[in-house]
């Protein structure tokens, strides 16, 4: 029965979790790291407490448990700032240029249907067929989306459809 396995573990927390959190807290410099390892700690030690409450000294091995989660979090956390320090700050990316800005906002307006169309079959490049199975419908429908989003499009946009200009 689960209850009499983990007996004895709500005292045992009771009593240890203070003086944990103050020997975690010392060493990590970070009340918040030290609240989560400890509770990782323990969560562990629940998992085990039919063995671990067997072992003469349990908080120890809770103690040893959140020591080595810190450490490994601090690992971690350095050899994240090594790897970014070899691999420099990431390239910029230039910011969409006006005729992008225009694109989006007019899309925006479009029914949703429409908009699926058009992105999928101009920005991305699929057949309308693909189109058509990837949003589920009828390749009809993909073609009569088609045309009724490049139609709201050129009067949104405000572009003569047999030049591509704006007017």
């Amino acid at each position: 029965m689960v209850v009499a396995e983990n007996d004895g573990f709500d005292a045992f927390y009771a009593e240890s979790r203070q003086r944990l959190f103050e020997c975690l807290y010392a060493l990590t410099g970070n009340a918040a790291e030290a609240q989560d390892v400890i509770q990782e700690a323990y969560a562990r030690a629940w998992q085990r407490w039919s063995t671990v409450r067997g072992y003469g000294d349990p908080e120890a091995w809770v103690r040893t448990v959140a020591r080595r989660i810190a450490i490994s979090r601090w690992r971690r956390a350095r050899n994240a700032v090594f790897a970014h320090r070899r691999a420099g700050p990431p390239p910029s990316i230039p910011g969409p240029n006006p005729d992008t800005v225009l694109l989006i906002s007019a899309l925006r307006r479009l029914p949703v249907p429409q908009r699926e169309a058009i992105v999928l079959h101009h920005l991305v490049g699929l057949p309308v067929a693909e189109v058509a199975r990837e949003t589920g419908v009828a390749t009809g429908t993909t073609k009569a989306r088609l045309t009724r989003g490049r139609r709201a499009l050129a009067e949104l946009l405000a572009l003569d459809p047999s030049e591509g200009t704006h007017v």
